[in-house]
């Protein structure tokens, strides 16, 4: 099924990327080497972009690989982007690949996330962490960000909450502002009901850590997103690792005598 934006013609379609990076045509121009005047004249619909030059401008715009196809659709061209689904055969050497990184980062957490922050994998280490979540947070596909700010998730056992929040909800709205993602952006209505989204997050030390209360003590981890920079595929663009690392010497011997005591 055509969506409704696919409908549309592609002049206006990138005339609204155009203004969702708030780019001047001039600045557009002067990014891309296209005259301002040829920029007016496929906006307005009275010059036809080629192909090629949807894509050169989708490069400046910084267009995700799924709405370039869309572009490229409304422009009466074929899609240049794969979508493929996770396990299809395409894909399955990357993604075997993504997940012996999971395996090759414990005893520490690492989870393999979605371009809505839903969980594709993750490994053994995290599995402790989710204790005490509601059962019905943890059905698939379960969404971080979600389970980390309810009342019936990790919230009431994050001991910096606010700061930890507000750092989930600014991430999540500035992807959301970028992608124009109407699931994104219907996320961040729920997650900014719960949390306190004004202000920048502070961090006590040299970066921001997850402060989690756990038996006994709480963990301090610090995260780390990576994303692929090559894909061609949009399914894969819009994959991300986050891995979780101690952020103090008590974290790093929790974690090692739980792997100690695992493998005994």
């Amino acid at each position: 099924m055509i969506s409704t934006a696919e409908q549309r013609p592609v002049g206006p379609l990138l005339r609204q990327w155009r203004e969702r990076r708030r780019f001047s045509q001039q600045e557009l121009s002067d990014r891309s080497d296209i005259s301002t005047r040829h920029v007016s004249r496929v906006e307005t619909g009275k010059a036809h972009p080629t192909a090629e030059m949807i894509i050169r401008l989708a490069d400046h715009l910084e267009v995700p690989l799924r709405d370039r196809n869309r572009l490229l659709l409304a422009a009466g061209y074929a899609p240049r982007y794969q979508d493929q689904q996770l396990d299809s055969a395409g894909v399955s050497v990357v993604m075997d690949g993504l997940r012996r990184l999971l395996d090759a980062h414990l005893p520490y957490p690492a989870l393999l996330l979605d371009d809505h922050w839903d969980v594709i994998d993750s490994n053994a280490g995290v599995e402790p962490l989710l204790a005490g979540c509601a059962p019905e947070l943890l059905e698939p596909p379960i969404n971080v960000i979600r389970l980390s700010v309810h009342p019936d998730g990790l919230a009431p056992r994050i001991v910096n909450f606010d700061d930890w929040a507000a750092h989930l909800y600014h991430q999540l709205v500035a992807r959301a502002e970028r992608t124009h993602d109407p699931r994104l952006e219907e996320l961040a209505g729920e997650v900014g009901a719960r949390v306190r989204p004004s202000g920048g997050a502070s961090a006590a030390g040299p970066v921001l850590a997850l402060e989690l209360a756990v038996d006994h003590g709480v963990l301090r981890l610090f995260s780390i997103s990576s994303r692929l920079t090559t894909a061609a595929d949009a399914t894969l663009e819009g994959l991300h690792l986050e891995t979780f690392v101690p952020a103090d010497d008590e974290t790093r011997r929790r974690f090692a005598t739980t792997a100690t005591d695992a493998g005994s």
